[in-house]
């Protein structure tokens, strides 16, 4: 398993290679090859199994490299925290190698993930940006939607942005309404899971709906529809918390 704490003056043990959102085979259809030492700029992680993890960043993957969604779909859930850190500090280190404040070169700490200036003293750590996903249900039947940005015939939760002083709940009302013209009455938080893609943080809901009455707002939702238990549309992949908020409905009404 994947502990986060940063092995501090380590040099060598496991190491990720990722380059433009891509993370190189290692060993045993793993992600994680040995590496004595690790290459000077490599930057510390936690450990896997009490072993020192090092992250590596290249300028061009290679052919055999995979996308984070594509690693998701391979390796077993126990990876899901070690790939989840590797992809969004790759992606925070890259984008923040300056003061946001001044605009001096920063330098990465040991200790903790942070940039930091030596002109003004400005510290900047990885971003997270919280996000609800919610399934809505209404009696056993679920409200699946579809994102013009899915494969063709896939259907899944809502989902959005938490934006500036807004409660996590009030997100969820407030997506809900937008997207497919909803209101709904109780609402109820499930379990919250990493999603490196680049940097969220998703926040699982159950809400239950007023009415069956759907209006879609025709951007972020070029579909929705109700679908009982025993009908069910092409679903997001098994990794996913949306998958599992419907797994866990289904469960619960007895419908798989």
């Amino acid at each position: 398993m994947f502990r986060r704490d940063r092995p501090q003056g380590a040099t060598q043990g496991y190491l990720i290679r990722l380059a433009q959102g891509r993370i190189a085979p290692g060993a045993e259809a793993g992600i994680l090859r040995s590496s004595a030492p690790w290459p000077e700029d490599a930057i510390a992680l936690g450990y896997w199994e009490d072993v020192p993890v090092a992250l590596a960043l290249e300028a061009e993957p290679g052919e055999a490299w995979l996308d984070g969604r594509g690693w998701l779909g391979r390796l077993p859930e126990s990876h899901f925290g070690l790939l989840s850190t590797a992809l969004q500090v790759g992606h925070w280190y890259r984008n923040h190698r300056f003061c946001g404040r001044c605009g001096s070169r920063a330098s990465a700490l040991e200790h903790e993930f942070a940039m930091a200036c030596p002109s003004c003293g400005h510290r900047n750590y990885p971003r997270i940006s919280p996000c609800i996903i919610t399934l809505v249900t209404h009696g056993d039947e679920l409200l699946l939607a579809r994102s013009p940005r899915f494969p063709p015939g896939r259907y899944s939760t809502l989902a959005g942005f938490i934006e500036p002083g807004e409660a996590a709940e009030e997100a969820v009302r407030r997506e809900i309404f937008e997207e497919v013209g909803l209101t709904v009455g109780r609402v109820s938080y499930f379990k919250s899971q990493a999603w490196p893609f680049p940097h969220a943080l998703m926040l699982g809901f159950f809400a239950e709906a007023a009415s069956r009455r759907i209006r879609i707002d025709g951007e972020e939702i070029v579909d929705a529809a109700w679908f009982t238990p025993r009908r069910l549309p092409q679903l997001p992949p098994l990794y996913s918390i949306s998958r599992a908020l419907i797994e866990t409905h289904l469960k619960a009404v007895g419908g798989r």
